[in-house]
Parts: C-alpha cells; sequence; structure tokens
C-alpha cells in the first residue's frame, strides 16, 4: 500500500488550470442525480462558470440541456471508452461523475482524471472500488497533482466534515486528541437511492465469490494508506447496537447500526492516516442511528441489525435477491420533487478528548439525504475545487478524502448553500 502524501511546502498546482476549457464536467447527466447535480449547478454555480454535460448519448443529453434551459456544451464518451475519457479529463478543471456502481463504470474515468491532472468527485460508497483506486490511481495523482476525491454525497461528506470540524475546533482550544468519537443519526427522512441500491448489490455479489475481496472489506483500515502503521485499537465493530447513554448523557433510548457507516468509518480512518494521524493515534470512530426513546428501542435496535444483515445475505442468495429486485429502487429512478425536498437528516458527533473533555458537532441539510442533499454536496465539492484553489487543503494530490482533499473550502461553500455544519464544546 503507498504511503499518506506529504502536506508540507507549497500547495501544488494541478494541470488542471485555466487553459482548459472547461471548470467543470457533469458526466452521468443523463441519470437521476446526474439532472439534479446539473440543475444545482444551473441555478447556483457563479457566472462564467464553464460546464459541460457527459455521458454516452448524444440525444438524451440534449434533452437534459433543453429541460435545464442551458447552453453548456456536450461531450460524448461511454464509460469504457479509454480514449473517449482521456480526451474528456484532458478538457476540464474537474469531472463529476454519477454513473455507478463505480466497480463496473468508474476506473477508467478516475485513472484517465489522475493521469490527466485532473481534479474529480464521484459518490461512490463501494469500499471495493475505493481500494482499487487507491492502488491504481495515488501516486500518478500525486505525480500529476490531481485531487481524487471519492463518496462527496451523502456518502461520506457529513461524517467525513462532521470530524473535520469537530477535530478543527478541538485543536483551536488546544483541548488534546480526539478519543472514541461516535456519529449519532439523531434524524433522517428519505430514500436510499437505486444507484445505492445498485452498489450494494454489486459489491455483495463480487465478495461473495472472493474471501480476499471479503477480507478487505470487512477490514476497518481497509482504505488506510499504510495499513502497518495504523495504531492496534483492537476490534471496531460495523454493526454495533449500543444504550445511547453510553454515547452522550443528553441522548436517551437505543441506537441501532447505521446502514452507511461500513463505508463511511473507513473514509474518516483514511482522513485521520493521511493527516498523519492528527485527529489521534486513540482515535476510535463508529456511526448508530437514533431509533427513539420508547420502551421498544432496544428491539427496534437490534432488529434493525438482523435486517442490514439479512439484507446483505439476500443480495447473493439467487431466490431472495430476485425478491428484493423487484421491491427496491431501480438505479436511474428517484423520489418526486415533493418527496425530495421534504427529506431531511441531522447527524450528531460526540467526542472525548485525550484531555477528558467533551465535544460534540453537527451536520444537518434539508433535502432528500441521497438525492437533493446529494446534489448539493456533489456540486459544490466541484465548485470548490475549480473555483477555490486557494482555500483548498495543502496537498500533493492522490486519491483523498472530502475533509483532506477539499476541507474547509467546501464547508463554506455548504453553509452558504443553507447546510448547518457546527461544532461546539460540552
Amino acid at each position: 500500500m503507498c504511503c499518506a502524501p506529504s502536506t508540507k511546502g507549497a500547495q501544488s498546482a494541478p494541470m488542471s488550470d485555466q487553459a482548459r476549457e472547461f471548470d467543470v464536467i457533469v458526466y452521468g447527466a443523463t441519470g437521476f442525480v446526474g439532472v439534479l447535480v446539473a440543475r444545482h449547478l444551473a441555478g447556483f454555480a457563479p457566472a462564467g462558470t464553464r460546464i459541460a454535460l457527459a455521458g454516452r448519448s448524444p440525444e438524451k443529453l440534449e434533452a437534459v440541456r433543453t429541460r435545464l434551459n442551458v447552453d453548456w456544451p456536450i461531450v460524448v464518451a461511454d464509460a469504457t471508452d479509454t480514449a473517449a475519457l482521456d480526451t474528456m479529463a484532458a478538457r476540464t478543471r474537474v469531472v463529476i461523475t454519477t454513473a455507478g456502481p463505480y466497480a463496473k463504470y468508474g476506473r477508467i474515468l478516475a485513472h484517465a482524471c489522475a493521469e490527466a491532472g485532473t481534479d474529480y468527485v464521484d459518490l461512490t460508497g463501494e469500499v471495493l472500488f475505493a481500494r482499487d483506486s487507491i492502488n491504481e490511481n495515488h501516486e500518478a495523482a500525486r505525480r500529476t497533482g490531481a485531487r481524487i476525491v471519492h463518496s462527496c454525497g451523502f456518502d461520506s461528506i457529513p461524517s467525513d466534515i462532521g470530524v473535520h470540524v469537530l477535530h478543527s475546533l478541538v485543536a483551536a482550544e488546544d483541548a488534546g486528541e480526539l478519543t472514541d468519537t461516535t456519529l449519532v443519526v439523531t434524524s433522517l427522512r428519505g430514500g436510499v437511492s437505486g444507484g445505492t441500491i445498485d452498489s450494494m448489490r454489486y459489491q455483495a455479489d463480487v465478495m461473495s465469490k472472493d474471501r480476499a475481496l471479503r477480507k478487505i472489506g470487512a477490514s476497518p483500515y481497509s482504505l488506510s494508506p499504510d495499513r502497518a502503521a495504523e495504531p492496534d485499537l483492537g476490534r471496531q465493530e460495523d454493526m454495533p447496537v449500543l444504550t445511547a447513554s453510553e454515547v452522550d448523557p443528553s441522548l436517551r433510548g437505543h441506537l441501532a447500526p447505521f446502514v452507511m457507516a461500513s463505508y463511511n468509518t473507513r473514509v474518516v480512518r483514511r482522513s485521520n492516516a493521511l493527516r498523519e494521524w492528527a485527529y489521534g493515534r486513540r482515535f476510535r470512530y463508529r456511526e448508530v442511528m437514533s431509533v427513539g426513546a420508547s420502551p421498544l428501542s432496544p428491539v427496534i435496535a437490534h432488529g434493525t441489525k438482523i435486517g442490514l444483515g439479512a439484507l446483505f445475505v439476500g443480495f447473493v442468495v439467487p431466490p431472495v435477491r430476485f425478491v428484493l429486485d423487484r421491491i427496491l429502487p431501480k438505479p436511474g429512478t428517484g423520489p418526486s420533487e415533493q418527496r425530495q425536498q421534504s427529506g431531511h437528516f441531522t447527524m450528531d458527533i460526540f467526542t472525548t478528548t485525550s484531555t477528558g473533555a467533551r465535544y460534540t458537532s453537527r451536520f444537518r441539510a434539508k433535502g432528500d439525504p441521497g438525492y437533493a442533499a446529494t446534489a448539493v454536496m456533489l456540486g459544490e465539492s466541484a465548485l470548490a475545487l475549480a473555483l477555490d484553489r486557494e482555500k483548498l487543503p495543502p496537498s500533493e494530490g492522490g486519491v483523498l478524502t472530502p475533509a483532506t482533499g477539499i476541507g474547509d473550502a467546501l464547508v463554506d461553500r455548504l453553509r452558504t448553500s443553507g447546510m448547518e455544519i457546527t461544532a461546539r464544546k460540552l
């Protein structure tokens, strides 16, 4: 595995400069989430931002352009066409891609961006794809200065940026290092996207056939830049059931496993390692969700754990998968505009520092987490990379995380977009 990138010295200037034809290309722009991202950019990108729509069907791209009432150029490129993707990457400063599952449709594009010195953002929650991208692209991206930033939607910006702002406050107040840290999904309204389901299905199928891949998927440090350098903190369970007061005295009831924890936790741990363990060498991180404070909360929490395990098994058992394929959301589909706008989420992160101080951070947003809110997070991630170079964290480039690749530039943009991102001492 590759070593952590240095953050010393002057910030690198990748090849993705003003000489490029575009600032941002939206790849997969005809998909459900791709249209939402393009619509966000049409409404909120600063005047003069050079944007193009890309995908494999010129007719569908033209329909999206007409629907959005924009005059952006169209770029045609199939996800399997290496030459076309290489050419596309060389034309822009940043590529946004919503075309998943990324293990099937994202590897060539991520590599093209790494080689071209083009910044890249996506929505992946696929640990195997992210691990492969680190192996294949990290050194090339460091050489060219490209920032390859995976997981810039609901996976995993609230987690990664939430810990980032928490650590920033603790460091500013010289309160020690982070130790036991827990994200609690305090409230959530919205559906799981069809693309997320398709990615989960694909990854479960691949891991069921390969023991080595299952081992990678199960490791809490599967995205670490250097596994041997990670501290030995013992077992870190992905699907715990907790008494809420264990996390913070203000919480009641029980806490259930959070479906995205097995991926988000690995992204946050990678951020810590890329920062040379600035969060702390005893930093332990987990994610859970509130199921209320009723007498039934322990039953609901344990039932949730059983249900999530059964869902994974169901994806690899043919008769069950047949049924799931017919009842779960399909790729490229999503909820109505009204349902998207009525969604919301609140995530609270609690930590105890090495000095015994307690801190919390909050990430709250309106809009369906997997659709409306994700479109904002992904679009603003790309705009930060394209337009806010002076605010980005120092980096030589590489396969980074939202916190290490975009950092405070993204925090500022998301706050301006109406999202609440705060931290305070308890």
